[in-house]
């Protein structure tokens, strides 16, 4: 998944946001959060609930990882899917920035 944000943000805002990000994971300012086995069943409903959008197994398991967390925000480029999606935790997650 960090390869897919990493891509993202070059795409969208180029190498010195690609450089930034990379930098954060390699100084510990950020943290990369595990597929948990506990995870697969739960991106797998996801996806197959949301199929129509798609929602595809990368958001699908930044959602499953939240529900994991009890995290209810999510740093995000791609508002598309995750403004649709109800995750079991809470009503709707905050998407940021």
């Amino acid at each position: 998944m960090i390869t897919e944000v990493v891509q993202l943000l070059a795409s969208r805002l180029g190498a010195r946001a690609e450089i930034r990000i990379l930098a954060d994971f390699g100084s510990g300012n950020l943290i990369a959060e595990p597929v948990a086995a506990s995870d697969w069943l739960r991106i797998a409903q996801l996806v197959g609930t949301y199929d129509d959008l798609p929602l595809g197994s990368v958001d699908a398991s930044v959602i499953a990882a939240a529900e994991r967390l009890g995290i209810g925000r999510v740093a995000t480029l791609d508002r598309r899917h995750f403004t649709v999606v109800r995750p079991n935790h809470v009503e709707a997650l905050i998407l940021l920035p």
